[in-house]
């Protein structure tokens, strides 16, 4: 089946771009349409597949999500910003074929473009990021169908265009979840853009807005600055290094296709993609990862991990179509769809969601709401990179989630 290569190889435009985290040499493979009415809809999800996909039953099932829906804790009354770039035309049928194929409830979803929208060009950079707001809203509803989506688009990749329309959203306060599955070497933003973004993430976290991103996927490296290949020195993400974020890092998940039942998870590192982590070069070592962190001054990510690996890739439906996709823009929604979560238990914003977090990972409770990964590395393209273990490592942050005693864990109390 033919492969389509998103947009993270593309050259980079004068200014700096920012690249999808499904990007580079991740791919979405068109899987066809969905074969039965049962719980196994694509041939994929099956005992018998080489390389099996998850769609919303088994992933679900995998992270415990299932027991809040059925207690009503579905996001409801929260709302979920995520900022993309350009557009996707396709964009409503997709997401009725999408929410249909799984009986999920019509998504409450608007479109906002400060700016204005970009005539869709059918390039494939712009269809990469087609791709992207696909995944990203789908994959939000799904772990919160009872949330508002508000999707924010820019104009262009560029960075002043990403980080005008988040700016946009913090401002006109939108929601109070920002998911951004995108991202680019600290060393090829400008500094002064850079100052800027931090002082609107500033702003975002003292009105309470939980902010994500994925910590890309590339290993301990990134994309050189003009985007004609992968760096051959160690190099962490922005936006996610930014202490106000919380980075998503990516797994290899092994779940049954069919029932979804949780088998086991590594750090995501392989010939296709590894899971975004290291030092930052920017920020130093914030106050809540100091106990985790005793070796190193700087800041670490990625603070949280996720499914992300072509084994065990993730079901979208993109142009009419159903696909395959990995890469860690897979947890980054997810991951915004756990804090709304997380927000509707708790009853009103929230401190910090990173604070929250080590928090909990610093008690008795860490392995009861994380999976403990203690396997794989994200070293990557000739990139000496990390090794996961035991508390938090530079592969896979503290963990990924058991949602259900997660999410009630972070909504007791405050800080």
């Amino acid at each position: 089946m033919p492969v389509l290569l998103v947009s993270g190889g593309l050259p980079a435009v004068a200014g700096h771009s920012m690249s999808p985290a499904a990007g580079g040499l991740v791919g979405y493979q068109a899987i066809g349409d969905a074969q039965s009415l049962g719980l196994v809809r694509f041939p994929c999800q099956s005992l018998a597949a080489p390389f099996p996909c998850y769609g919303p039953d088994q992933i679900r099932a995998a992270y415990d999500i299932q027991p809040l829906l059925h207690a009503g804790v579905t996001g409801a009354g929260q709302t979920i910003v995520i900022v993309d770039a350009f557009q996707s035309p396709s964009l409503p049928l997709d997401l009725a074929n999408f929410d249909g194929v799984w009986g999920l409830p019509a998504a409450n979803l608007d479109v906002v473009a400060p700016d204005g929208l970009t005539p869709f060009d059918g390039s494939r950079l712009e269809i990469g990021w087609a791709i992207e707001i696909s995944l990203d809203v789908e994959w939000a509803h799904v772990v919160a169908p009872g949330a508002h989506i508000e999707l924010v688009l820019a104009k262009s990749e560029k960075d002043a265009d990403m980080l005008r329309v988040t700016e946009y959203a913090i401002d006109h306060n939108l929601g109070n979840v920002i998911t951004q599955s995108f991202g680019e070497s600290e060393a090829c933003a400008d500094p002064n853009l850079l100052r800027q973004e931090h002082a609107a993430f500033d702003r975002a976290a003292a009105r309470g807005i939980t902010l994500l991103a994925g910590s890309g996927d590339f290993g301990a490296t990134n994309l050189l600055c003009d985007g004609s290949g992968i760096a051959t020195v160690a190099s962490a993400s922005t936006p996610a290094s930014d202490p106000n974020v919380t980075a998503v890092g990516g797994t290899r998940l092994v779940a049954d296709p069919v029932s979804g039942a949780y088998g086991s998870e590594s750090g995501w590192g392989d010939m296709f993609g590894a899971s975004g982590g290291g030092f930052s070069s920017l920020y130093k070592r914030p106050g809540y990862q100091a106990p985790f962190l005793d070796e190193h001054k700087e800041r670490g990510l990625p603070d949280v991990a996720y499914s992300a690996d072509a084994f065990g890739s993730t079901i979208i439906a993109f142009g009419g179509h159903f696909g395959a996709i990995f890469g860690t823009s897979v947890g980054t929604p997810q991951w915004a769809g756990i804090a709304a979560l997380t927000r509707q238990l708790a009853g009103h914003r929230q401190p910090s969601f990173n604070d929250r977090l080590y928090r909990i990972a610093r008690g008795e409770e860490h392995h009861v709401a994380f999976h403990d990964i203690t396997s794989g590395g994200n070293s990557f393209a000739g990139v000496t990179g990390f090794s996961a273990g035991r508390g938090w490592y530079a592969v896979t942050g503290l963990g990924s989630p058991d949602v259900a005693k997660l999410v009630r864990l972070l909504s007791e109390g405050d800080d």
